[in-house]
């Protein structure tokens, strides 16, 4: 039997599929971008048939270059959380758009919510707040404004990204990870199952929401590949990444730079509560059995990067970004607010916009480029700050995320939040959390610390920066922030 494992990494800009040893070495990588959609200011769409196809041919690609399906032991799934899929359950067809948790349409559904008195009820059971960010209030849009989704009835099949996925694989499975489902709203974290009351208060269809499971197990499996392949590890793409981290004891804390910015510390057996609005979710669910952890969700990172690159045309690549960095002694002045998409944890503001302040005609594109990276540090600060107020103190944090290659980054982090920053040399955690997940779904691994053999080396950096300048930056950006919202 082989002992490969296949780990299909569904994100927001890319879909790719990565051949795993159980050593942790990758064997192969196949990835193919996805078309972002941005219909109207806000709102932002991808197209889930897009998405399975080009799942498809990633994971055809690397199932060839590993000899064929008979050489794969498991598949383990992570994707972009929150995002919506609404489909067909007889033709196994989107029914329309997948609304991507990006989205902010529903920022004034959440406010009247708000408004009507519901955050603290929806907080004690979720550990969530009432934002746009999360799937319930999505879905409640949809059946709402859009008539094929709410006309198909019965047929209706709702989910996340990975119950897509699961279910055009393996030809009508309908299930979603603990870890997934803790992001929708619906769920009550204590107990694991959907609730009625919050079902009920978004307007969501009971019937068309997908079973419950754990994160890892043997769930169904795919004959998409010539042989059959069974699927044994699920989890939510931050909660992967905590996994591949190994961040297994409590207060061990990991942030990820992806496309946002995510940083979760492991709370143990029992859900946290967050006084300072960050968020409590599930790590993963293993034999029924839920560990939780305290979450700061940042909206935008390695997207703005992008789109100084895309839509604004001041780089490239993303690699020149570190030279750039380099390239100027200082930020002259320049701070940017990256509220493209609202502003997520502490703030959880979704009208905020974005900006770039401190111009001046002595501001040259490398200052304006390192006052982006720079906002990756000042962002995790806040988010310090709000962890340790609520009882988390990190003495160091684990980085991942396509953002990490940047060493000036890596360096100005430790710098900015005063604590060793550790870098794994392997930098695709996500995918080798799910790698992990699935290797103990078929039996590979014990359990999660017997699979963190995977997870390799990691090289520190420490801080290097005078206390009066570290101070010095943290002013300036809170002067920045206090121009984009009304900070108490």
């Amino acid at each position: 039997m082989s002992d490969l494992l296949l780990v299909i990494d569904e994100g927001t800009t890319s879909t790719r599929a990565m051949l795993f040893q159980p050593d942790g070495q990758c064997r192969a990588t196949r990835a193919v971008e996805l078309t972002q959609h941005y219909p109207a200011p806000g709102r932002v769409e991808h197209d889930a048939r897009e998405i399975w196809e080009k799942t498809l041919a990633v994971t055809r690609a690397v199932i060839d270059e590993a000899g064929g399906a008979e050489k794969i032991a498991a598949i383990g799934i992570t994707n972009q959380r929150e995002t919506v899929v609404f489909w067909d359950r007889e033709t196994g067809e989107p029914l329309s758009p997948a609304i991507v948790w990006q989205d902010r349409r529903t920022a004034a559904t959440c406010r009247d919510l708000k408004d009507a008195g519901n955050e603290p009820m929806v907080q004690a059971k979720t550990g969530l707040l009432l934002d746009p960010y999360f799937s319930g209030s999505k879905i409640g849009w949809a059946m709402a404004n859009w008539p094929e989704v709410r006309a198909a009835g019965k047929r209706l099949a709702v989910g996340t990204v990975e119950s897509w996925l699961i279910w055009k694989l393996t030809g009508g499975l309908h299930i979603t990870d603990a870890t997934n489902a803790s992001r929708t709203a619906l769920m009550a974290i204590g107990s694991g199952n959907w609730d009625d009351g919050l079902i009920e208060l978004f307007g969501a269809p009971r019937g068309a929401l997908p079973e419950i499971v754990d994160c890892a197990g043997r769930f169904g499996e795919t004959t998409l590949f010539g042989a059959a392949i069974p699927i044994c590890g699920i989890a939510g793409d931050q909660q992967a990444a905590t996994i591949g981290q190994s961040c297994l004891k409590i207060g061990e804390t990991k942030a990820t730079f992806g496309t946002g910015a995510f940083v979760l510390s492991q709370a143990g057996p029992t859900p946290p509560t967050s006084r300072n609005r960050l968020l409590s979710t599930i790590a993963w669910q293993l034999d029924g059995r839920r560990a939780y952890a305290l979450e700061g969700s940042v909206f935008v990172a390695g997207s703005l990067i992008k789109w100084l690159r895309d839509e604004v045309g001041l780089i490239g690549s993303a690699a020149e970004t570190e030279a750039l960095a380099h390239s100027v002694p200082d930020n002259g002045g320049v701070y940017c607010v990256p509220a493209l998409s609202g502003l997520g944890a502490p703030w959880w503001e979704p009208d905020a916009r974005g900006t770039i302040s401190g111009l001046s005609f002595s501001t040259g594109k490398a200052h304006i480029v390192r006052a982006a990276l720079e906002a990756m540090a000042h962002q995790a600060h806040d988010l310090k700050t709000a962890f340790a107020a609520d009882g988390v103190d990190w003495k160091s944090v684990r980085i991942d995320g396509g953002m990490v290659a940047n060493n000036w980054m890596a360096q100005d982090m430790a710098d900015i939040l005063g604590v060793c920053v550790e870098r794994p040399k392997f930098a695709e955690t996500t995918a080798l959390g799910a790698a992990m997940l699935a290797g103990i779904g078929c039996g590979l691994f014990a359990d999660l610390a017997a699979a963190s053999v995977m997870r390799g080396a990691v090289e520190s950096f420490e801080p290097a920066i005078a206390d009066e300048d570290r101070a010095a930056r943290l002013d300036g950006w809170r002067a920045a922030v206090q121009r984009v919202i009304a900070v108490p």
